[in-house]
């Protein structure tokens, strides 16, 4: 049986679970509470490469990625962060959703899982 491997777990969750090659991640937000949806998503998606990178992968090995939002109506600003950043033909699955997120600071949050190089 292959080992599961959990780092940066704060008693609650874990920051990223590795299993069997490929790497999962917890729900990621930015570093700045109330900023626009652009800003967050920007700084999302740094952290989320800045974890991928500690862990030996990058975003064009990203399988699978669930985007939640406070509103649905910030869909488009959020997608041209996000379009700006995926790798062309590298694109994962992924799901967009209205979520209430766990406070009313954060406007996006992104969970993921990669395979590992």
């Amino acid at each position: 049986m292959a080992e599961i491997i959990r780092k940066n777990g704060n008693g609650r969750y874990s920051e990223t679970v590795e299993y069997n090659g490929t790497l999962y991640l917890s729900g990621i937000v930015g570093d700045t509470p109330y900023a626009t949806v652009e800003q967050q998503t920007k700084e999302t998606l740094a952290e989320i490469d800045r974890i991928l990178e500690a862990n030996g992968t990058d975003k064009e090995h990203i399988l699978k990625a669930q985007v939640f939002l406070a509103d649905i109506a910030t869909v488009a600003e959020m997608n041209k962060v996000w379009d700006a950043w995926v790798v062309k033909g590298h694109e994962p699955v992924r799901i967009c959703s209205e979520s209430r997120l766990v406070s009313p600071a954060w406007r996006v949050e992104i969970m993921l899982e990669a395979v590992v190089k």
